[in-house]
């Protein structure tokens, strides 16, 4: 009889203590967002979208090399000798054109570790957190500024300039080759007239 009378206060007891917090909730102020129209302040250090400045790239590759699950797709082409790409915020000569800068997000596991390596600090994350979609495909962001038929320009003037250099190449390597055939055969016929002139009798004088 004992312990039922003391199982029974338990009971009651529990009930009053939840009680107690609902009642102490309901005279105080709702502490609900009412989101999207309000927002909860985000902190100075958030890890969220990436950004890319494309003024600022160089192409140098390392972001993506250190993305650990590979999300970064890059593509460069080099400039040609008489064009001018500029120079990067931070004073840094640009030399390569980025035709490709694709970051897939669906991938992208916010470790931020992209971020450190690039030298012109043009990738960073940033606060914006709201870009569900209902495709995956747009969730792979293009930051290449060159529109498809640039980019082929550009890969056709290279892939031009660089024939033209190795054309150079092989003219100034068989140039090289016959100058040097011709000063060897210059040097083996030498020898041989030194040996005529030594064979030859002298000539007697009429007296």
């Amino acid at each position: 009889m004992k312990q039922y009378f003391k199982n029974t206060w338990e009971g009651l007891w529990t009930v009053f203590v939840g009680m107690k917090i609902t009642f102490k909730h309901l005279f105080v102020p709702s502490v609900t967002i009412q989101y999207p129209d309000v927002k909860v302040p985000l902190p100075e250090r958030v890890r969220n979208r990436l950004y890319v400045n494309m003024d600022d790239c160089i192409g140098c590759d390392q972001c993506a090399r250190a993305c650990p699950v590979e999300c970064i797709e890059i593509e460069t082409v080099k400039s040609m000798p008489e064009e001018d790409l500029g120079k990067t915020s931070n004073g840094k000569k640009k030399a390569l054109w980025v035709t490709k800068f694709n970051i897939d997000i669906a991938k992208c596991c916010y470790c931020q570790l992209c971020v450190f390596p690039c030298p012109t600090e043009c990738i960073y994350m940033t606060d914006v957190y709201e870009f569900s979609e209902f495709k995956r495909e747009d969730l792979l962001y293009k930051f290449s500024t060159l529109s498809g038929e640039e980019t082929l320009q550009k890969k056709e003037n290279f892939e031009k300039f660089q024939a033209e250099k190795e054309a150079q190449k092989a003219a100034e390597i068989k140039a090289k080759a016959e100058a040097a055939a011709k000063a060897k055969a210059e040097s083996e016929s030498k020898p041989n007239s030194d040996e005529t002139k030594q064979s030859e009798p002298p000539k007697q004088e009429n007296s």
